[in-house]
């Protein structure tokens, strides 16, 4: 796995320097340009495309809060690819009423009144989610690393990503 966070010169944060990384994306795809490697030999070429893709994927995770949450965890070992988790029983009771709440909109035709109060009792998980996430990740920008840390940050992972497909959900 390569460490975005090395490839970018700056710590490992769950709240980089967008300016940094801005700088460093664009300075490295100046570098690593595939059209810089016209005359290069294939080996250089393919090296040259890697990095580059290396660079474009950093940067994407990088600029996203939820991305880099993610990538922290991988990085850390503490998320795996495609991992089920099992949520607290409150919050899944507190996302049945939420899910409860948005089915009765899709059964009435898209009431306006229902779903404008299904957006917000979504907006207020997300904003709860937020001040329950931001003294956790500030924690670790502060250098507690622990084990326990980490796996509160992965559990407000999870219940982000919950939220999100919600939140896709009544997009549709």
């Amino acid at each position: 796995m390569v460490n975005y966070f090395e490839l970018y010169e700056i710590p490992v944060s769950f709240h980089p320097d967008a300016d940094k990384v801005k700088a460093k994306f664009y300075e490295l795809s100046r570098t690593y340009h595939p059209d810089r490697y016209t005359l290069a030999s294939a080996e250089e070429q393919a090296h040259a495309l890697q990095l580059s893709s290396h660079n474009n994927e950093a940067y994407k995770t990088l600029k996203s809060e939820y991305a880099t949450m993610a990538y922290i965890l991988k990085l850390n070992g503490v998320l795996e690819d495609e991992e089920k988790y099992n949520l607290p029983p409150d919050f899944l009771m507190e996302m049945m009423e939420l899910n409860e709440a948005i089915s009765a909109v899709e059964m009435t035709d898209q009431n306006e009144s229902a779903l404008k109060s299904a957006q917000q009792m979504l907006e207020q998980q997300l904003s709860n989610w937020e001040q329950a996430v931001k003294p956790l990740t500030n924690k670790f920008d502060n250098g507690d690393t622990s084990l326990d840390l980490l796996q509160e940050i992965k559990e407000q992972y999870f219940r982000k990503k919950y939220l999100l497909r919600i939140k896709e959900r009544i997009s549709q």
